[in-house]
């Protein structure tokens, strides 16, 4: 375990620190069962890979740092060796999570160290790509007062679970999209509403947003992870999209997580779902990185 975490966190893709393992460690989110790695015939470490889950999960959830160590001839397949041996000894294969600053193809060394990871990836199965923009909002961009166009209210699970079925329709996201090849509305819609109901964010968060005359307009979860507030879900029911009503939605996912004291609230779209990354920039969210997600497809 020491060998593995004072690996060098070097090279231009950037890596977890071992202060930072440590600390993940002890919050049970990275196991010694969840780091791996590969050796020479020496004992060398020639790779390592840590895979991340939340406290209670059972199997890890993400690949969140991939290394091959300077002067391997042929890192794609070292690095894709050791994920074989991962996904072997978990019975399944975690996406993998690479964190990227903006521009991040214009730079050659760059570019060419997420190559052979993403060859690595596309070797074990990880053959789906989804690039997503991540924003981050500070106080100091301020919140927006409410406008009077929406109504919040909390919901039953039933009407929440209405919200998640309607609102996946015509879905811009490209993970729902994905979702909706294997499954219909209402298995996502469970599965969504279980997924956030499972985060470290409260059930009595969550709100629905209806317009003055009682109709339906989209859905709020305000949410958290184990580091932060963040933005979990919203969206607008299909029937009242291109209004600006999402700017409503997100606006109240901000005051709310504001009101609670929160210094940092973090969200996710993808680079593809212009309309909701325009609400973010509208909002004063700022980008802070490119989240590139390799991961295995639907079947």
């Amino acid at each position: 375990m020491d060998r593995a975490v004072a690996h060098p966190a070097d090279g231009p893709v950037p890596a977890l620190t071992a202060g930072r393992i440590r600390e993940e460690l002890a919050g049970n989110r990275i196991r010694p069962e969840w780091i791996w790695t590969a050796e020479d015939a020496d004992g060398r470490i020639l790779a390592r890979a840590l895979w991340w889950g939340r406290a209670d999960s059972e199997q890890p959830i993400a690949l969140d740092c991939l290394q091959v160590a300077a002067g391997v001839a042929d890192p794609a397949a070292v690095a894709a060796g050791l994920l074989a041996a991962g996904h072997a000894a978990f019975g399944r294969r975690p996406g993998y999570n690479i964190s990227l600053p903006r521009g991040w193809r214009a730079d050659p060394e760059l570019a060419a160290a997420v190559a052979w990871r993403q060859e690595a990836a596309n070797r074990t199965g990880l053959t789906r790509e989804i690039e997503r923009l991540r924003y981050e909002w500070t106080p100091a961009a301020g919140t927006a007062e409410p406008t009077g166009r929406l109504v919040f209210r909390e919901g039953t699970d039933e009407e929440m679970l209405d919200a998640f079925v309607r609102l996946s329709r015509g879905s811009l996201d490209l993970a729902t999209q994905h979702e909706l090849e294997l499954m219909d509305a209402e298995q996502l819609a469970r599965e969504d509403f279980d997924f956030y109901l499972d985060c470290p964010g409260e059930r009595s968060w969550w709100r629905l947003a209806h317009l003055p005359d009682g109709r339906l307009a989209g859905l709020a979860v305000p949410s958290a992870t184990p580091y932060h507030r963040n933005v979990g879900y919203l969206g607008v029911v299909p029937e009242q999209r291109g209004q600006g009503l999402i700017d409503e939605i997100l606006a109240e996912i901000t005051r709310f997580h504001a009101a609670e004291g929160a210094e940092r609230i973090t969200a996710t779209t993808d680079t593809v779902n212009l309309p909701m990354a325009a609400a973010f920039d509208r909002a004063g969210y700022e980008v802070t990185e490119i989240r590139l997600v390799l991961e295995a497809p639907a079947r």
